[in-house]
């Protein structure tokens, strides 16, 4: 499956999520909607990963988290 397969997809589970909660929630509530029609939709989906910061050779853990990564495993 290209990059491109996997955005449309994505953006049609978007559009689905959008249409039956429409606007006005918390982020997490989208999020965890988006992640249920992307599993659903047979996509690989990791939820709130940690990316620590590298400085000067060192990895510094100070939070930063990814919302959502989608088939990559």
């Amino acid at each position: 499956m290209t990059e491109n397969d996997i955005s449309y997809r994505i953006r049609g589970c978007i559009f689905k999520v959008y249409n039956r909660l429409g606007p006005g929630l918390l982020e997490s509530a989208y999020e965890l909607a988006l992640t249920h029609e992307l599993e659903k939709d047979g996509l690989n989906v990791r939820r709130q990963v940690g990316l620590p910061l590298v400085y000067d050779t060192i990895k510094l853990d100070v939070g930063y988290r990814i919302d959502l990564i989608v088939e990559r495993s």
